[in-house]
């Protein structure tokens, strides 16, 4: 193994892991700077880190760009409606009161497909207070479900930028990601959720916190449910579409079918096409102006933006450590050690996350070391979408207090440091564990 290469990898890491979390700068600069390190380290020639560095933006942002752009977009519309409460509701009405932690999970599970996590459980939050107060069991009965609905999603199933901007380092079909990121999502959000909530209900007894924001909206003012179902199922059902009809499954099909598909299952096209649907039927249709639409919609792309740098940076690490060689040799020392790829990436994502505390940054860090990886020993589509679930599991694991949705949890529900470890903190662990472990499964029989 070329000791200069290890130790390139290894500093690389560890001032990426110290500008975060000891000088606390933003991870942007912080995955540049580290990417310039490993460069010039590894003996770089230092123009071509310069090179490296647009090549690696260039080729992430192509994709994650426009996806997460257009994603954010739609969630704002989303939001603004009252789509989300109105699902939420519907739900609710639809469960008895010994299913209500089921029906949130679904709430949370749905929402988060447009919506970001902070973003969702803010909106949401009001509904599990009312809950609360009404059946005055623990806050967590109710909160700890939906909380898990909302995780898996925004780790696990595209177009939320996590997996997406996995999906596009590695190289994965999207479909196939969001394929098994339902089939793996679905039983980790009922263990981590529902399950483990009404055990940890029982020990940790939480009120509600008395909030003047705790009104609901008028329900002639929310959009129709099934609406909103089916515009969140478009982009869904365009993408996963267009996968099967390109695959040995649909040998059927022409070439003209195919390449139709390709074009209108593409993310890109699926999700301008719900954004046109949404802007008319949530915000024409109920009487917002066109300049209204725009003010949410453009205001929606600030979170984006760092997301989408973020993303570039991480593309940028990747193809530093590809440029170096770093990937080859790390590839085959893991060869060595007889570790799986998919034990590695929940590793190295598990890791990061512990560390610095973003899901999304660990997603990022870990797809770009496993990129390297794959240079070597590339993987069919099945594994490829296995693995970023993998990556995507390794980075929910234990929340803590460098995680800013640790803190959010802990203040929107009225808890201390100790009872947000004892459940939120050990529920992202339950839920990364039993995600990893369905990937194991499914990847030995499929």
């Amino acid at each position: 193994m070329d000791s200069t290469l290890l130790i390139a990898i290894f500093v690389g890491i560890a001032a990426l892991l110290l500008l975060i979390l000891r000088f606390r700068i933003q991870a942007f600069i912080a995955l540049l700077i580290a990417s310039i390190i490993v460069g010039i380290i590894a003996g770089m020639d230092p123009y071509q880190i310069i090179v490296t560095i647009q090549e690696g933006m260039g080729s992430t942002l192509g994709f994650v760009a426009v996806v997460v752009g257009l994603g954010a977009m739609f969630g704002a519309i989303l939001e603004h409606s009252g789509g989300a409460e109105a699902v939420a509701s519907f739900l609710l009405s639809r469960f008895k009161e010994k299913g209500t932690s089921w029906a949130l999970m679904l709430t949370g599970f749905l929402i988060a497909i447009p919506v970001f996590f902070d973003v969702a459980f803010i909106i949401l939050v009001p509904m599990i207070y009312s809950l609360q107060r009404t059946s005055k069991k623990s806050l967590l009965l109710y909160g700890i479900p939906l909380l898990a609905g909302l995780a898996v999603t925004h780790t696990f199933i595209p177009p939320t930028p996590g997996p997406v901007a996995v999906a596009d380092i590695l190289k994965a079909d999207l479909g196939w990601v969001i394929v098994f990121g339902f089939i793996v999502g679905i039983p980790t959000a009922i263990i981590s959720g529902p399950i483990f909530g009404r055990y940890i209900a029982k020990k940790i007894h939480i009120d509600a916190p008395a909030l003047l924001s705790d009104i609901e909206q008028e329900d002639g003012k929310r959009p129709s449910v099934w609406m909103i179902f089916s515009i969140i199922a478009l982009p869904i059902f365009l993408i996963v579409g267009n996968t099967f009809l390109n695959s040995d499954m649909a040998s059927w099909a022409s070439e003209s079918v195919k390449n139709w598909a390709k074009m209108i299952g593409h993310p890109f096209v699926a999700l301008i096409l719900a954004n046109l649907i949404a802007w008319y039927v949530l915000g024409i249709k109920r009487g917002n102006t066109a300049k209204t639409l725009q003010t949410i919609t453009g205001k929606s792309l600030a979170p984006a933006g760092i997301i989408i740098l973020l993303t570039g940076a991480g593309g940028v690490f990747k193809q530093m450590l590809i440029e170096t060689g770093t990937g080859t040799m790390m590839a085959d020392y893991f060869k060595e050690l007889g570790l799986g790829i998919l034990v590695v990436s929940f590793i190295i994502a598990a890791l990061v996350r512990i560390l610095q505390g973003s899901a999304t940054v660990a997603m990022i860090t870990a797809a770009g070391v496993v990129a390297s990886l794959l240079e070597t020993d590339p993987l069919g589509a099945i594994d490829t979408a296995l693995l970023v679930i993998a990556i995507a599991s390794g980075a929910t694991i234990l929340s803590h207090v460098n995680d800013s949705g640790f803190w959010m949890v802990c203040k929107y529900m009225g808890m201390t440091e100790k009872q947000t470890f004892r459940s939120f903190t050990v529920m992202t662990t339950v839920l990364a564990l039993v995600g990893i472990t369905f990937v194991g499964l499914i990847s030995i029989f499929v």
